[in-house]
């Protein structure tokens, strides 16, 4: 394998050079990915093409003789392949074309043959905007040239020298998506992708696949098995995941379909992962993969999935797609709004980061219990703000309570620091399923994988260290035992909730009108004020403030109606509001005047308001935690039951903290005798005189 390794990354480096050869002096160095990406795929297709185009062109003449318009099934079937080119070049025919007109109508009649499948490959490359100016610069002779080298071979045939021997390996379709993704590994790190922005790595995805196909390998039927990404990149966790589930399958005796599907935002990365498919000969995936946002514009919005499994972009807006979902107002995709325990629970995230969103996604692909034994299963590469991010009530923990109180959160695990080519965060896999087996019911695993590495000798990106395929094993290995370890714990649901109350305290106020106060408000307010603030007066002026507001209002509310004054209640409010005062000596301001004690309830003070989070589990529940935690403190708070809420919240670092062993008595003596003797020493040289010791 290191052998294979190394061919794929001399290709990968012969390829990267070509941009350097060709394109330096024309493209500025963060465009060369608009030519290399596309030339690399149709160099691929023009060589898996080869051995059967004079078939092709043989049958294409025939079917153009005969009148038939529909040919692409039959093109086809005589290509061998799910994609096929009738023109009458291949790339190696035009590098003999001295004029560049010449070759550029001969170029674009080449691209123009291929199948309708590669002109949407070609169109989301923009590829044909660059044909001018390859032709203007001279050097699209050139380029084909390079991709056509007799030194590289980018077909699946081996080539063969003289003597029989192979001189250059066949390239497999997987060794050639292996070629894909390190030139755009290469071309990102050039152009300093966001964070957001990374492809994932093929030992993160084999652990992904493990995690949802293992728990259930004993239960894989012969039957057909559909596999989605919702963020598929160039579909290399698609394909990887396609690999283990047969070989998973073969191993237990079992003949089983897979079909995959996709869906990808980005142009040029929806290009390459269906390149990827049709090189495979996949055409029927190649046709699953789809391109758009699968926020705002879901491929899929019917289809149920068995296996899915993402790496959604983090830390990434979604504020255009929640525009054109009709904001967070008036969206009303029914994925993102759903009912729970007789509440409506918003799932819509802050716009400012949509990971959780491709999450529910899948959730609302999930087959019912009843349609399949093993339900879905559904990994998921998170970084840490899904687990604590959002308070209680908000989007992303309403997210994860949503997920855990239908107990479908099986696991998480999390990966060491620089798993990942364009970003060193921490991260994350979450696995789930709706179809929990019984001894996991109710329950949650977390791992801590964070030291469980292998260095990689030289970094590729930010990707300095890689899981082996033994690393793979005992994560895996660990999540199946399901057991109390120093790297695993197990949960019951309910010890990642709480509730977030409102503890109120009560408004304390006290009232004085004074003269100047007095002159001051009647400067200010309309005459129809100024009767009522002289009764007012009377009853709350004096020498010094009146500490019972309760008392004061009473008096005032009567005398006005003898008065016959009536106010509005916005008056009424500026009234007292211009002789009120905060005075923690005061007496409690009463609500409800109907009411009496012990039913008596107080005005809310605002400024004291404040929230506790009481543990779900909490022993004797919220009423216990205010009798021990809050009343001691503040003997007047209560509180309101109206504005309790529940919220979820994952820690890691709480529940896998080691704390540092704290030095012995010995040592610290130890350190304090060096210190001192130390001191003693420079004490010495500073007041011994010149020349001599003291």
């Amino acid at each position: 394998m290191g052998m294979q390794n190394g061919q794929l990354n001399w290709i990968a480096g012969f390829i990267w050079n070509i941009a350097d050869d060709v394109l330096r002096d024309v493209y500025v160095r963060g465009k060369y990915r608009d030519v290399i990406l596309p030339m690399t795929v149709v160099r691929r297709l023009d060589a898996v093409l080869e051995p059967t185009k004079e078939a092709v062109l043989k049958l294409n003449k025939q079917l153009d003789e005969g009148g038939i318009a529909n040919k692409g099934a039959a093109l086809g079937h005589a290509s061998g392949n799910a994609f096929y080119n009738v023109s009458p070049f291949t790339l190696r025919d035009l590098r003999a074309r001295a004029k560049q007109q010449q070759l550029k109508a001969d170029f674009e009649a080449y691209l123009d043959g291929f199948s309708p499948n590669v002109q949407e490959i070609l169109d989301k490359f923009k590829f044909r905007n660059q044909i001018p100016t390859l032709v203007e610069a001279d050097i699209l002779g050139s380029l084909i040239e390079k991709f056509t080298a007799n030194d590289i071979n980018l077909g699946p045939s081996p080539v063969f020298d003289q003597d029989g021997k192979v001189r250059l390996p066949g390239l497999d379709n997987h060794a050639m998506g292996t070629i894909f993704e390190e030139l755009i590994r290469r071309f990102n790190e050039e152009n300093n992708e966001e964070a957001g922005e990374h492809f994932t790595p093929r030992d993160v995805v084999k652990l992904m696949a493990n995690l949802i196909f293992y728990p259930v390998a004993d239960e894989i039927r012969d039957a057909t098995y559909r596999v989605y990404d919702g963020a598929c990149g160039t579909g290399g966790m698609l394909t990887v995941a396609e690999e283990i589930l047969d070989a998973l399958a073969r191993e237990h005796g079992k003949e089983v379909s897979i079909h995959l599907f996709g869906q990808e935002v980005q142009p040029e990365t929806y290009a390459i992962s269906k390149a990827d498919l049709l090189l495979k000969g996949e055409g029927q995936a190649a046709e699953n993969m789809k391109y758009g946002s699968t926020l705002s514009s879901d491929a899929f919005p019917s289809m149920e999935f068995d296996f899915m499994l993402s790496n959604p972009p983090y830390g990434k807006s979604w504020k255009t797609d929640l525009e054109r979902m009709g904001g967070k107002k008036d969206l009303s995709d029914s994925r993102f709004t759903v009912q729970h325990q007789g509440d409506e629970l918003s799932l819509i995230t802050r716009s400012s980061d949509g990971q959780l969103m491709f999450l529910v996604n899948k959730l609302a692909k999930m087959i019912s219990d009843s349609k399949s034994p093993v339900g879905s299963r559904i990994a998921e590469v998170h970084n840490g703000s899904s687990l604590f991010t959002g308070d209680a009530g908000q989007g992303e923990s309403n997210i994860r309570r949503w997920v855990i109180e239908n107990d479908w959160l099986e696991a998480i695990i999390a990966l060491p620091l620089n798993t990942f080519y364009n970003t060193g965060i921490a991260t994350y896999i979450w696995v789930l399923t709706n179809r929990k087996p019984a001894h996991r019911e109710g329950k949650v695993q977390l791992i801590d994988a964070t030291g469980i590495s292998t260095p990689l000798r030289k970094n590729l990106g930010k990707k300095n260290c890689e899981l082996s395929a033994e690393q793979i094993k005992q994560i895996t290995d660990s999540f199946l035992a399901f057991e109390e370890t120093e790297h695993s714990k197990v949960f019951p649901n309910a010890a990642f909730g709480y509730w977030k109350i409102v503890v109120e305290r009560p408004l304390r106020l006290a009232i004085h009108v004074t003269p100047g106060k007095l002159a001051a408000f009647k400067a200010d307010a309309p005459a129809k004020l100024h009767k009522a603030a002289d009764l007012l007066a009377g009853i709350a002026g004096g020498s010094k403030p009146h500490l019972d507001f309760n008392a004061v209002q009473q008096r005032f509310e009567s005398a006005m109606k003898k008065a016959d004054i009536k106010l509005r209640a916005p008056d009424l409010k500026a009234l007292y509001a211009a002789f009120t005062f905060k005075d923690e000596a005061a007496e409690p301001v009463i609500k409800n005047k109907t009411k009496t004690p012990p039913g008596v309830e107080y005005e809310p003070d605002t400024d004291l308001r404040d929230t506790e989070q009481v543990p779900l589990l909490e022993d004797g529940g919220i009423e216990a935690f205010f009798q021990r935690e809050v009343l001691p403190h503040v003997p007047d708070a209560w509180i309101d039951h109206s504005k309790t809420q529940v919220g979820y919240e994952i820690s890691f670092t709480r529940h896998f903290y080691k704390p540092t062993p704290l030095r012995s008595l010995d040592e610290i003596k130890a350190d304090l005798e060096a210190l001192q003797a130390e001191a003693e020493g420079l004490l010495d040289e500073i007041v011994a005189p010149a020349g001599g010791k003291a």
